[in-house]
């Protein structure tokens, strides 16, 4: 068992974690990055990135993740591969227990853990994963320019991802397995208005129907009657909402009735002074990568800011 410590401990390696990383480290914060099980975050498992800022043409996710992570490691960033299993917010110094047995100790805790899209899990809807079916519209909708999408789900992700998707596309379903909506009035009032899109209710995804060229259609179930059908697409997004990587601060943070931490309005401040939380896990509006780096930059300021302040405290 081995305790590393810090003045700078980041859970989490997406582009949150990895900004507050590139930050701190020209701070001279020297700060640890624990990877977790996922290093890299949800980019890693997107294949074409167009919408992330200075690059002109398509960039793979899983390449942007390696240059934020050699940038990291350039300016000074330790990266430990563990997962972390336990924490201690009673510091500082803040305490994590990884699942290796070794103890990570940090004068300040940026956490940037993520979230992790609710999937299905009907048959085809991982083979077909970056084939057709997505989770995210604002991140893949661009790719179905012209052709016929389809969105599952009843919630305001749902509501927006389909009214997203017109900007798109001229064919737009909205598949869900109830009769009425479950998004704010205002989102129904939009999307059953609009021209370009229509509403299949009582429909549940049996499975989602491709081959090796990719997704051609989605086979539903109707929920009162039993019947099976198949809607023809070329693209579908699941929209049944997000779950952020919480567990580990159950009890020990605010969390809100979505299960993301609360911080105090439009910083990354917990109600624990000292730790921060940064990206997909305190963030459910827009959840895209270049928002989750930018409070990633915040949190890393912010934590400068509390270590300055403790180190000129001390001094007397």
């Amino acid at each position: 068992m081995t305790t590393h410590t810090t003045r700078m401990l980041i859970i989490g390696s997406g582009p949150a974690g990895l900004s507050a990383a590139i930050y701190g480290a020209r701070a001279g914060l020297q700060p640890i990055v624990v990877q977790g099980l996922q290093p890299g975050g949800q980019l890693t498992i997107t294949t074409d990135v167009e919408n992330y800022p200075g690059f002109r043409d398509v960039i793979q996710g899983p390449w942007l993740m390696q240059e934020m992570q050699a940038q990291a490691e350039h300016v000074g960033t330790r990266m430990l591969w563990d997962t972390i299993t336990e924490v201690d917010l009673s510091g500082p110094p803040f305490r994590a227990i990884g699942d290796s047995g070794d103890v990570y100790e940090g004068e300040t805790l940026v956490i940037a853990t993520g979230a992790a899209a609710k999937w299905l899990g009907v048959p085809g809807e991982q083979e077909l994963s970056g084939k057709g079916v997505s989770a995210c519209a604002t991140c893949d909708g661009f790719f179905y320019r012209g052709k016929k999408v389809v969105v599952i789900g009843g919630g305001n992700t749902a509501v927006e991802e389909a009214l997203y998707l017109t900007n798109h596309s001229q064919d737009v379903t909205l598949i869900h397995r109830r009769d009425t909506l479950r998004s704010e009035k205002i989102l129904q009032d939009r999307l059953l208005a609009h021209p370009n899109i229509k509403v299949l209710w009582n429909k549940a995804v049996d499975h989602f129907v491709g081959g090796d060229t990719g997704l051609t259609g989605v086979a539903l179930k109707d929920t009162v009657t039993g019947e099976s059908s198949v809607e023809p697409c070329d693209g579908a997004f699941v929209a049944i909402g997000h779950a952020p990587s919480t567990e580990l601060f159950k009890g020990k943070l605010e969390v809100d009735a979505g299960g993301y931490l609360v911080v105090q309005p439009g910083t990354p401040k917990t109600a624990i002074p000292g730790v921060f939380a940064c990206g997909d896990v305190m963030d459910h509006t827009y959840r895209q990568a270049v928002t989750a780096a930018g409070t990633g930059c915040m949190a890393a300021l912010d934590a400068e800011r509390f270590v300055a302040e403790r180190e000129f405290l001390a001094r007397g």
